[in-house]
């Protein structure tokens, strides 16, 4: 079983910073909100997209699947009272040239390996799909 540890402090009113491992990320604890670093939504949507995108690092060797980019494009819905993410959606939008069906089968190995999908997917409504970059 794996575990995580993540440490997170108040620097001042403005900002705090999490910290794991050898990196250090600067969040966005202000009340009055601050654009130079990811509030507490945005960085979860940020944690889904990059269990996204290392899901298809570790799969694309094993599947011999060719790609040159991947991005993701995430939208949360928030309901006020009480306050929680009810919704999430996302485009997956994958740049190759590989058929139809291992485009779907990359999307496949994306959402049935991803801890983070899973656990977002089972407790919010997490849905999207995945394009072909045109």
């Amino acid at each position: 079983m794996l575990e995580y540890k993540v440490q997170a402090r108040r620097i001042d009113a403005n900002g705090s910073v999490a910290t794991c491992k050898q990196a250090e990320l600067v969040i966005d604890t202000a009340l009055a909100g601050r654009a130079d670093a990811f509030n507490p939504a945005e960085l979860f949507l940020a944690s889904i997209a990059a269990c996204m995108l290392k899901g298809i690092e570790r799969v694309t060797p094993m599947l011999k699947f060719d790609l040159r980019g991947v991005e993701v494009s995430l939208h949360a819905t928030r309901q006020d009272a009480p306050p929680r993410i009810i919704s999430v959606d996302y485009i997956l939008t994958v740049d190759s040239d590989e058929s139809d069906q291992r485009l779907e089968l990359l999307h496949t190995n994306v959402r049935k390996y991803g801890t983070i999908f899973n656990t977002v997917a089972e407790a919010a409504g997490l849905s999207g799909k995945l394009i072909r970059k045109a």
